[in-house]
């Protein structure tokens, strides 16, 4: 008889999950930036893809103070979304749309990091990772704010630039 799973397993493998996303928009994140015709906007990309590197290596610390091995496991709702955004580059790069379809594209990795985040913060608190759980806190907080960031930018003229022409 197999071993009952429990949220502790579910914890584990969901913390893998996001450690693989993670490490898959990091790579993202420079081809995003290239793409965005907005000097706002690639400001924007390259500032999160440093948080993102610190986000990986606070990962790599919820498994060290969990003791379990750091290690990724293939994250099929990420690679959508990334192809999505591949997607809007190809569709509509050089057009005044591209921007708000790379907003868009970055929005859904934001809210996808948020749901995981939250309930990876929920999950340690059950379990009693204090220290996991300030460290997935920390990194909720980051996503939350690039989530409204991104919002600013759209609302600031990217999204009317996309109409107008």
């Amino acid at each position: 008889m197999a071993k009952a799973k429990t949220i502790d397993d579910l914890f584990y493998d969901t913390l893998k999950d996001i450690y693989y996303a993670e490490r898959k928009i990091l790579k993202t994140l420079p081809k995003m930036a290239r793409g965005a015709h907005s000097p706002d906007l690639k400001a924007a990309f390259e500032k999160h893809r440093l948080e993102t590197e610190g986000q990986v290596g606070r990962l790599q610390d919820v498994f060290e103070v969990i003791g379990k091995r750091a290690v990724g496991k293939t994250c099929d709702a990420i690679e959508g979304i990334v192809a999505e955004g591949e997607e809007i580059l190809e569709e509509y790069g050089g057009t005044p749309a591209v921007d708000a379809g790379l907003i868009a594209a970055a929005q859904a990795v934001e809210h996808y990091e948020i749901t995981r985040y939250g309930t990876l913060k929920r999950w340690a608190q059950l379990l009693g990772h204090k220290e996991a759980v300030a460290l997935l806190d920390a990194t909720l907080k980051e996503e939350s704010q690039t989530d409204k960031d991104l919002t600013v930018l759209a609302d600031a003229g990217v999204n009317e630039m996309a109409k107008a022409m």
